[in-house]
């Protein structure tokens, strides 16, 4: 009987086991116990097993973050670029996501996300505004055939994110929503991923933002990793205009990259991605460019150091260059969520010929369970006449008060220059004090 029960809890049916199969599992576990030693099952296995499968069917599970803070700004500029209202003080509910997740078979989930707070409609929402609620992500899991992973719904395409080449708001390009499919495959060392997206702008670089429908997203990413230390891979995204609107014609755009990551020890990693664009002479109009120049490139390499190696500290060094008219991520090193207001080194980078030259240090320190900070510096050199090199830094201290509940204390400051040609000049700066929660 206890070899029947043992092979029972193996292969049992996730997706047909009822909450009732489960628990009269449960107790013939706890009844055949000294059987089940005797055959050299390990109990405490079975246990797990049967935990995961009664969590699995349990239903739907709610999950939060919400995020408080007060803001106390001041600087050079008549608005400020670090609050949402522009204004030398700001409260503001500045994310508010709540996560809805349900595993409806062992192959197959559920997953949304909805937000609100100022991250979701360009820092306009931070005070509560019923507009400001949108479906982060909404989107099911499945498994298809020949082991095909199988994703519909909204979702994001970040191609840097998932193979954590950055931190924080700075992916060179992507990291971007689109609804449509995603499509996944592993052959041992190598991995392939295909998406087929639209109803998202091109990019959400233009800051007309003419339309959001009107173009198909294409994108391969191929992946070979061959041992835990290193990985390369390559990936395009094609985004071609398909509607009928006279003001984007000609603004099709292709992006293409290659990415490698070494690990010298599992606390200390290089880095590098670089990426080149075909673009259409259109995307350059529509984004105001002074320029030409329609086959820009970009750039990284970081060297990532943990704390377990340097043990006082973690590390992180980031060189990026990249062509002005590179249609990609235009504020990289803001502080804050939202990226249409946070403060950035980069807000004067023009749209021309040139090259803009970035450098971002960035060291984290975990105390104890409590206790954590951070240091950042960053610097821009926009190689344009008449802007002047942007540069910034900041500081913050954690207490992690209880498991679910943070505060923050953060300090930042932004220095854009005082060039002639620049929208941003001179120095602007903030006390921030964020309370936490997870839920």
């Amino acid at each position: 009987m206890a070899s029947i029960v043992a092979r029972a809890l193996v292969t049992v049916d996730a997706e047909k086991a009822s909450k009732q199969d489960l628990e009269l599992l449960k107790k013939l576990v706890m009844e055949f116990k000294d059987e089940l030693d005797a055959l050299g099952v390990k109990v405490d296995k079975i246990d797990k097993r049967v935990a995961v499968l009664e969590d699995r069917l349990g239903g739907w599970k709610l999950s939060g973050q919400f995020w408080f803070d007060a803001n106390f700004a001041g600087g050079d500029q008549d608005y400020s670029s670090y609050t949402s209202n522009g204004l030398d003080t700001d409260f503001e509910k500045d994310r508010f996501r709540l996560t809805l997740t349900k595993q409806i078979s062992e192959t197959t989930s559920f997953y949304a996300q909805f937000r609100a707070g100022s991250e979701a409609s360009g820092g306009k929402s931070g005070y509560g505004d019923v507009d400001g609620f949108n479906i982060r992500q909404v989107y099911v899991d499945t498994v298809l055939p020949y082991g095909v992973g199988y994703r519909v719904g909204r979702f994001f395409l970040d191609f840097e994110g998932d193979h954590g080449l950055y931190v924080d708001n700075d992916a060179i390009f992507g990291d971007y929503r689109v609804d449509g499919f995603q499509f996944t495959k592993n052959w041992g060392a190598f991995a392939a991923k295909a998406v087929v997206g639209r109803n998202t702008f091109s990019g959400a670089y233009n800051p007309t933002k003419i339309d959001d429908t009107s173009y198909m997203h294409y994108a391969l990413d191929l992946t070979w990793q061959p041992n835990e230390k290193f990985f390369i891979g390559a990936n395009g995204v094609w985004v071609k205009e398909d509607g009928d609107l006279a003001a984007l014609e000609d603004t099709d755009y292709n992006t293409y990259s290659i990415y490698a990551s070494y690990n010298f020890t599992p606390a200390i990693a290089l880095q590098g991605t670089y990426y080149f664009q075909d673009l259409d002479k259109g995307v350059l109009a529509e984004n105001g460019s002074t320029g030409t120049e329609d086959s820009p490139k970009a750039w990284r390499a970081t060297l990532d150091v943990r704390q377990e190696a340097l043990k006082f500290t973690g590390l992180r060094f980031e060189y990026q260059q990249q062509d002005n008219n590179f249609n990609g991520v235009r504020d990289p090193y803001s502080f804050g969520v939202d990226s249409a207001n946070a403060a950035s080194i980069s807000q004067n980078m023009p749209w021309n010929d040139g090259t803009s030259k970035l450098f971002f240090i960035y060291a984290d320190q975990k105390w104890n369970d409590k206790w954590s900070s951070y240091l950042r510096y960053q610097q821009a050199d926009f190689d344009t006449e008449g802007l002047d090199d942007a540069k910034g830094y900041g500081v913050g201290v954690t207490y992690q008060y209880t498991p679910a509940v943070a505060f923050r204390l953060a300090y930042d400051q932004v220095d854009y220059g005082d060039g002639i040609a620049q929208e941003y000049n001179g120095k602007d700066h903030v006390f921030q004090f964020r309370t936490a929660i997870n839920f």
